[in-house]
């Protein structure tokens, strides 16, 4: 009873307060009439709440979230099942399900009234402007009596996964031999090992061309054999992102953290596309994501990587090796001192191509840390043979991403995302 009785509305505390007044009053005034009242008046809310508290209304819902993964600034749709189970209909429900402050408010819904054994369906859109893995819910259902004396609350469904991934921006053109750790040229071709003539062929099979008939291989192992046609060469590229919050200035979606972020993305979303194979990793050589080596690769394995992705607390850039492993390396860098440039710097021989992007953080506002200018760390960097496009908020990233191109096929060069070389 002690745990019906906490299921009472104000309404229903006054009713009983204003009872007892009455049973009060007529004890004083001797007024027996009074006192039935006061007693009715006493009973209807603790009958009501009782009844409520007891009675067998079942409900049983579930949620369903189309599509599960959507980008930032996308649309999704969440899907409510209400169903009845009850012996007795359900009037009076009101039902919210819990949303995160970045997805917005949380969406209610009142059911007037839902016979027994049947559902209702509700839905309600969602549109994120801020990465990051959601929990949507949990569902949770008020159940109040027709007088309004007396509700509970139930939770109905618990919370469901939603992915909230970077902003991808559709990019054109690679860096001139893109791919190859050594820069060279890309039509690199796969070929068969020193001192290994017959290391691309295969048996015949019928159908084949004649004139792919390998004679040589076919000689000394007394089989036909003929020739497999090359494949091209599949090169690797490590992204560096930096997620220092010292290295990035602005707040939320705006900020310069969000740009790495949306550009990282978009980068390695781009190069999967021309067939690269990418190495994701942080300022310290961390690896977020790493495409097999038998060349298959995951967009969706990449953009999970960067929704997770949180910022760091500290200070400098801190790579105990190379971060590219040998590869070729595009680095997108918030605010960068000369000692963490020469972190990079060091690890990196110029025969390997290494391209950076210098976020200009100043740019995208103030923050607590001492505002660094770019262009003493693009010098070091292009005198070390790198690469260097400088960008700023107000410049689409597709200027940015032709910015890369160009300092990568000059290697050396500094871009300035908006301006000529």
């Amino acid at each position: 009873m002690r745990g019906a009785l906490s299921g009472l509305t104000t309404r229903g505390r006054c009713l009983i307060a204003a009872g007892l007044a009455a049973a009060l009053c007529s004890a004083v005034l001797n007024e027996r009439d009074l006192m039935r009242v006061s007693v009715f008046v006493v009973a209807l809310p603790l009958l009501v709440c009782w009844l409520t508290a007891v009675s067998r209304v079942g409900l049983h819902a579930q949620r369903h979230i189309s599509p599960v993964r959507v980008p930032v600034g996308g649309r999704t749709e969440v899907a409510l099942s209400v169903q009845s189970t009850g012996r007795l209909p359900t009037v009076g429900l009101l039902v919210s399900d819990g949303v995160p402050y970045a997805l917005g408010g949380k969406p209610r819904f009142l059911i007037e009234y839902l016979p027994r054994h049947t559902g209702t369906q509700l839905r309600y859109t969602l549109q994120p402007m801020l990465r990051g893995i959601q929990q949507i819910g949990p569902l949770k259902a008020t159940v109040t009596d027709p007088f309004g004396l007396a509700e509970f609350e139930r939770e109905l469904a618990g919370t469901s996964r939603l992915v909230v991934v970077p902003r991808v921006v559709r990019l054109a053109g690679v860096p001139g031999g893109s791919g190859l750790g050594s820069g060279d040229d890309g039509s690199v071709r796969l070929n068969a090992g020193q001192g290994e003539d017959d290391a691309v062929v295969r048996p015949y099979r019928q159908g084949d061309d004649l004139r792919k008939v390998h004679w040589r291989s076919t000689a000394k192992r007394d089989e036909m054999m003929v020739r497999v046609e090359e494949s091209p060469w599949r090169g690797g590229t490590t992204v560096l992102l930096d997620r220092r919050v010292a290295g990035h200035r602005g707040a939320g979606a705006g900020s310069s953290l969000e740009w790495a972020v949306s550009f990282a993305a978009s980068v390695c979303v781009h190069l999967h596309r021309h067939g690269h194979q990418i190495r994701l990793v942080t300022e310290t050589g961390g690896i977020l994501v790493s495409d097999a080596g038998d060349g298959a690769h995951s967009d969706a394995a990449v953009l999970d990587a960067l929704a997770a992705l949180q910022a760091v607390h500290q200070r400098d850039i801190s790579c105990p090796a190379d971060p590219g492993h040998g590869q070729e390396l595009i680095a997108i860098l918030g605010a960068v001192t000369p000692e963490s440039v020469s972190q990079l710097i060091r690890y990196r021989t110029r025969g390997t191509r290494s391209l950076a992007v210098l976020l200009d953080t100043p740019a995208w506002g103030s923050g607590d840390g001492p505002d660094v200018d770019p262009t003493a760390a693009a010098s070091l960097l292009a005198g070390a043979g790198w690469g260097v496009t400088v960008a700023r908020p107000d410049v689409p990233m597709t200027q940015v991403w032709a910015g890369v191109c160009r300092t990568g096929t000059r290697r050396g060069d500094t871009m300035i995302a908006g301006a000529g070389t």
